[in-house]
This record gives structure tokens, C-alpha cells and sequence, in this order.
């Protein structure tokens, strides 16, 4: 096994803090529900409720309908990487922010070059609408390197944009692909590790994004333990079988392991 680069092995989960029970402001749900589950599915209640009873959160901690539970998320791994990052034993220096456009990194000034030249264009309209602006992707984390040769004006090189899902829902899983996707087709150097991270309790809603190579590198859960529990205590058979593919491709991983992957490629 190889050894650990994490000097504070405690810090390496997520904290628990952001999880919690809340009541549904749609459905015929009553009563309260875990902050991560879509009201319309028994399936989604029931393993989001088995992964909240094996973390040891009760029904006592309340979230309410007006926190963001997915600003919190976003913020949450900011905070945990840096800290894990920081304490680590590799001799790097270690940048790790939130909403930062990529157009700011060493793989992608070329793209700010091309933004600035259409705003001073007096045609600029028509070269949007015929250029497009979607390569101009803002990933919800990323850990970038400074650049310590000079020779991109000091943008420091993206190591990894994260893109961060409390939840996910079906309708927004191509979003994923299509912004790493872009992330892809557009660097000029070293592609970034491009990875998700999720809390999402329906492996069904996990694999779609799991599924398939190229786009991603892994889905990294933030339950990971809970979730494989919960699974096998009250999903289905699909859910069941959806779970046994995401283990067996590889592709959906604990959230532990992230920091030491950033680190050691």
C-alpha cells in the first residue's frame, strides 16, 4: 500500500455538518425528509434515510427551506481540499478556489485573448453568435499550480476542475459532460483531472454520469460507505445492479481517496 501523503488522516472526509432532515416543500411526503432526496422517489427517500441512520445523523438536525444546500457543498470541498492539500507532504504549492472561470488558467488564456478581441471588435455580436461563448467554462472548484517559468504571464496551470452535486438529476447530467467536454477540446497543455463530486443517494442517477470514459476521470462520493450500506439494506434491484456497476467500473470512488489522487498524478 503506498504511503499515505495526507499528514492528518482525520481531515480526509467531508464533515457531516451540511447533511441533515428537512420538510419537503412538494410531494405527499409527510413528515421530514434527508436534504438530499427527490420527493418523488420512494426509492430516493428510502436509501437517502438508511445512509443518514448508518452516519449516525438523526432527525433532530433540521435543515431549512432556505439554505442552499448546494453553495454549502461547493464551499465545503473548497474548504476540505485546501486543508487536506495544504497538510500534505508533497512539495507543491497549492491554490484551491471557487468560481474561478478557466479562461484564467495556463491551458486557457489563449480563450480570455479571444473574449477581450470580440469585446473590441466593433462586429462583436455577430462574432458571439458565430464563435459562441460555451468554451467559457467555470467550474465549481478547481486546484490549480502557480506557474513558476513565467512564460504564460504567471496564470497558474488547472490540476483539477471539480464540479460539485449535492444532487443529481437526470436532466442535468449531460451539463457535466458537455463542460469537461469543453475543457477538453480547448487546452493548450496538460489536460486537468476533471471530477465530480456528489452526495446523490440513487445509483441510478450515479451511473449515468459514471458511465462511459473521456469525459471525466471519476465520480467521487462524499458516502461513500453509507451509500454502499444503504444500497444493499433497502434498494431495489435496480438500484442494486446500478450500484454493482458503478463498484465494478471503478469510476465511483470514496471521497477519501481524492486529496491522495490530486497529489501522487
Amino acid at each position: 500500500m503506498p504511503t499515505p501523503l495526507i499528514s492528518n488522516l482525520a481531515s480526509t472526509s467531508l464533515s457531516t455538518d451540511i447533511f441533515g432532515w428537512r420538510i419537503p416543500s412538494s410531494g405527499k411526503k409527510k413528515g421530514v425528509v434527508p436534504n438530499i432526496v427527490d420527493v418523488g422517489n420512494e426509492q430516493s427517500i428510502d436509501i437517502a434515510s438508511s445512509m443518514m441512520s448508518h452516519m449516525g445523523i438523526g432527525r433532530e438536525r433540521r435543515r431549512f427551506p432556505g439554505e442552499n444546500p448546494g453553495k454549502m457543498f461547493e464551499v465545503a470541498v473548497r474548504d476540505n481540499l485546501r486543508e487536506q492539500l495544504h497538510h500534505s507532504e508533497a512539495s507543491r504549492e497549492w491554490l484551491v478556489g471557487r468560481g474561478a472561470s478557466t479562461k484564467y488558467f495556463a491551458q486557457y488564456v489563449h480563450l480570455r485573448a479571444i473574449e477581450e478581441l470580440m469585446e473590441k471588435s466593433p462586429n462583436r455580436a455577430e462574432l458571439r453568435a458565430t464563435i459562441g461563448t460555451d468554451y467559457m467554462v467555470t467550474p465549481d472548484v478547481t486546484v490549480s499550480i502557480p506557474d513558476t517559468t513565467g512564460l504564460i504571464g504567471n496564470a497558474p496551470w488547472l490540476h483539477a476542475a471539480i464540479s460539485c452535486k449535492w444532487t443529481i438529476r437526470s436532466d442535468r447530467v449531460q451539463n457535466i459532460r458537455h463542460e469537461f467536454n469543453g475543457l477538453i477540446r480547448h487546452r493548450r497543455g496538460r489536460q486537468p483531472h476533471l471530477i465530480t463530486v456528489t452526495a446523490e443517494p440513487l445509483p441510478s442517477r450515479i451511473v449515468a454520469i459514471a458511465r462511459g470514459t473521456g469525459e471525466l476521470d471519476a465520480v467521487y462520493h462524499v458516502a461513500y460507505d453509507a451509500l454502499d450500506q444503504a444500497v444493499k439494506s433497502v434498494g431495489n434491484d435496480k438500484q442494486l445492479a446500478d450500484w454493482e456497476e458503478c463498484v465494478n467500473l471503478k469510476r465511483v470512488l470514496p471521497y477519501e481517496q481524492l486529496a491522495e489522487t490530486l497529489i501522487r498524478w
